[in-house]
Protein backbone atom coordinates (compact mmCIF):
# COMPACT_ATOMS: atom_id res chain seq x y z
CA UNK A 1 0.00 0.00 0.00
CA UNK A 2 1.32 3.45 -0.97
CA UNK A 3 0.24 6.78 0.45
CA UNK A 4 0.38 9.58 -2.12
CA UNK A 5 0.37 13.21 -1.05
CA UNK A 6 -1.30 15.00 -3.94
CA UNK A 7 -0.18 18.63 -3.86
CA UNK A 8 -1.78 21.03 -6.27
CA UNK A 9 0.73 23.55 -7.61
CA UNK A 10 0.92 27.04 -6.13
CA UNK A 11 -0.95 29.98 -7.68
CA UNK A 12 0.23 30.49 -11.29
CA UNK A 13 0.69 33.87 -12.96
CA UNK A 14 -2.12 33.51 -15.51
CA UNK A 15 -1.90 37.19 -16.51
CA UNK A 16 1.32 36.30 -18.33
CA UNK A 17 -0.73 34.15 -20.76
CA UNK A 18 -2.91 37.04 -21.79
CA UNK A 19 0.02 39.47 -22.01
CA UNK A 20 2.00 37.19 -24.33
CA UNK A 21 -1.03 35.77 -26.21
CA UNK A 22 0.17 32.22 -25.55
CA UNK A 23 -1.57 29.28 -27.26
CA UNK A 24 -1.96 25.61 -26.46
CA UNK A 25 0.86 24.18 -24.35
CA UNK A 26 2.54 27.59 -24.34
CA UNK A 27 -0.11 28.53 -21.80
CA UNK A 28 1.41 25.98 -19.42
CA UNK A 29 4.77 27.75 -19.19
CA UNK A 30 3.80 30.40 -16.65
CA UNK A 31 5.58 30.43 -13.27
CA UNK A 32 4.08 30.81 -9.82
CA UNK A 33 3.16 34.17 -8.36
CA UNK A 34 5.00 35.40 -5.25
CA UNK A 35 1.94 34.36 -3.25
CA UNK A 36 2.00 30.94 -4.87
CA UNK A 37 5.63 30.48 -3.85
CA UNK A 38 4.78 31.48 -0.26
CA UNK A 39 1.93 28.96 -0.15
CA UNK A 40 4.17 26.14 -1.34
CA UNK A 41 6.80 27.06 1.25
CA UNK A 42 4.08 26.86 3.92
CA UNK A 43 2.90 23.50 2.56
CA UNK A 44 6.46 22.16 2.75
CA UNK A 45 6.24 22.56 6.55
CA UNK A 46 3.42 19.99 6.75
CA UNK A 47 4.79 17.24 9.01
CA UNK A 48 3.21 14.48 6.91
CA UNK A 49 5.51 15.36 4.00
CA UNK A 50 8.66 14.76 6.04
CA UNK A 51 8.06 11.01 5.72
CA UNK A 52 7.89 11.05 1.91
CA UNK A 53 10.55 9.23 -0.08
CA UNK A 54 10.24 10.94 -3.44
CA UNK A 55 8.51 13.72 -5.37
CA UNK A 56 7.01 13.10 -8.78
CA UNK A 57 5.85 16.04 -10.86
CA UNK A 58 3.89 17.08 -13.87
CA UNK A 59 6.11 18.60 -16.59
CA UNK A 60 4.25 21.94 -16.52
CA UNK A 61 6.16 24.90 -15.11
CA UNK A 62 3.75 25.62 -12.25
CA UNK A 63 4.00 22.02 -11.01
CA UNK A 64 7.76 21.79 -11.57
CA UNK A 65 8.34 25.00 -9.64
CA UNK A 66 6.17 23.62 -6.85
CA UNK A 67 8.13 20.35 -6.88
CA UNK A 68 11.45 22.24 -6.86
CA UNK A 69 10.45 24.22 -3.78
CA UNK A 70 9.29 21.06 -2.01
CA UNK A 71 12.48 19.26 -3.06
CA UNK A 72 14.68 21.99 -1.63
CA UNK A 73 12.75 22.18 1.63
CA UNK A 74 12.35 18.41 2.13
CA UNK A 75 15.66 17.26 0.58
CA UNK A 76 13.90 14.86 -1.81
CA UNK A 77 14.62 13.92 -5.41
CA UNK A 78 12.16 14.80 -8.18
CA UNK A 79 11.07 12.61 -11.06
CA UNK A 80 9.14 14.19 -13.91
CA UNK A 81 6.25 12.20 -15.31
CA UNK A 82 4.81 13.43 -18.62
CA UNK A 83 1.46 11.77 -18.00
CA UNK A 84 0.90 13.80 -14.82
CA UNK A 85 0.17 16.82 -17.02
CA UNK A 86 -3.14 18.59 -16.51
CA UNK A 87 -6.38 17.78 -18.30
CA UNK A 88 -6.10 18.72 -21.96
CA UNK A 89 -8.88 21.23 -22.69
CA UNK A 90 -8.07 21.39 -26.41
CA UNK A 91 -6.41 18.41 -28.06
CA UNK A 92 -5.76 20.58 -31.14
CA UNK A 93 -3.64 22.90 -28.93
CA UNK A 94 -5.19 25.98 -30.50
CA UNK A 95 -7.02 27.60 -27.58
CA UNK A 96 -5.61 31.00 -26.83
CA UNK A 97 -7.67 32.74 -24.17
CA UNK A 98 -9.17 32.30 -20.75
CA UNK A 99 -12.59 32.74 -22.38
CA UNK A 100 -11.99 29.78 -24.72
CA UNK A 101 -10.62 27.69 -21.86
CA UNK A 102 -13.79 28.44 -19.88
CA UNK A 103 -15.98 27.42 -22.84
CA UNK A 104 -14.13 24.12 -23.19
CA UNK A 105 -14.31 23.50 -19.45
CA UNK A 106 -18.03 24.27 -19.39
CA UNK A 107 -18.63 21.81 -22.23
CA UNK A 108 -16.59 19.16 -20.38
CA UNK A 109 -18.65 19.78 -17.22
CA UNK A 110 -21.94 19.72 -19.14
CA UNK A 111 -21.06 16.22 -20.37
CA UNK A 112 -19.36 15.09 -17.15
CA UNK A 113 -16.16 14.45 -19.10
CA UNK A 114 -17.80 11.86 -21.37
CA UNK A 115 -18.17 12.36 -25.11
CA UNK A 116 -21.80 12.12 -26.24
CA UNK A 117 -22.51 8.89 -28.17
CA UNK A 118 -21.16 9.12 -31.71
CA UNK A 119 -19.49 12.49 -31.08
CA UNK A 120 -16.05 13.73 -30.19
CA UNK A 121 -14.95 16.93 -28.51
CA UNK A 122 -11.83 19.08 -28.49
CA UNK A 123 -11.18 18.20 -24.85
CA UNK A 124 -9.64 15.11 -23.28
CA UNK A 125 -12.18 12.74 -21.76
CA UNK A 126 -12.34 12.00 -18.05
CA UNK A 127 -11.52 8.34 -18.76
CA UNK A 128 -8.35 9.27 -20.66
CA UNK A 129 -7.17 11.59 -17.89
CA UNK A 130 -7.86 9.05 -15.16
CA UNK A 131 -6.06 6.31 -17.10
CA UNK A 132 -2.98 8.55 -17.50
CA UNK A 133 -2.92 9.33 -13.78
CA UNK A 134 -3.44 5.70 -12.73
CA UNK A 135 -0.67 4.62 -15.10
CA UNK A 136 1.82 6.91 -13.39
CA UNK A 137 0.73 5.97 -9.89
CA UNK A 138 1.16 2.30 -10.76
CA UNK A 139 4.90 2.88 -11.28
CA UNK A 140 5.39 4.00 -7.66
CA UNK A 141 3.54 1.36 -5.68
CA UNK A 142 6.83 0.00 -4.27
CA UNK A 143 7.23 3.17 -2.21
CA UNK A 144 5.50 3.84 1.10
CA UNK A 145 4.93 7.60 0.74
CA UNK A 146 5.23 9.72 -2.40
CA UNK A 147 4.49 13.38 -3.09
CA UNK A 148 2.86 14.24 -6.42
CA UNK A 149 3.08 17.87 -7.56
CA UNK A 150 0.30 18.32 -10.05
CA UNK A 151 -3.02 19.81 -11.04
CA UNK A 152 -6.52 20.26 -9.70
CA UNK A 153 -8.56 18.69 -12.50
CA UNK A 154 -6.19 15.71 -12.70
CA UNK A 155 -6.40 15.14 -8.95
CA UNK A 156 -10.20 15.53 -8.88
CA UNK A 157 -10.53 12.97 -11.66
CA UNK A 158 -8.25 10.56 -9.81
CA UNK A 159 -9.86 10.75 -6.37
CA UNK A 160 -13.44 11.47 -7.42
CA UNK A 161 -15.32 14.72 -7.63
CA UNK A 162 -14.33 16.52 -4.43
CA UNK A 163 -14.87 20.10 -5.52
CA UNK A 164 -12.24 22.74 -6.08
CA UNK A 165 -8.80 21.95 -4.69
CA UNK A 166 -7.00 25.00 -3.28
CA UNK A 167 -3.53 25.80 -4.60
CA UNK A 168 -0.68 24.26 -2.59
CA UNK A 169 -3.05 22.04 -0.60
CA UNK A 170 -2.39 18.40 0.32
CA UNK A 171 -4.78 15.51 -0.33
CA UNK A 172 -3.97 12.01 0.89
CA UNK A 173 -4.61 9.25 -1.62
CA UNK A 174 -3.96 5.55 -0.92
CA UNK A 175 -3.34 2.85 -3.51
Amino acid sequence: MTLFYLIRHGDPDWAMNEHHKLKGHGRDLVPLTAGGIRRVLETAQDNRLKEAELIISSPYTRALQTAAILSKELQLDIRIEFDLREWQPDLTFQYDSIKRLQELGDDYDAHNGVYPPGESRAWESKESLKNRMEGVIGKYLDYSKVIIAGHGMAFRTLVGEIGDIPHASVIEFIR
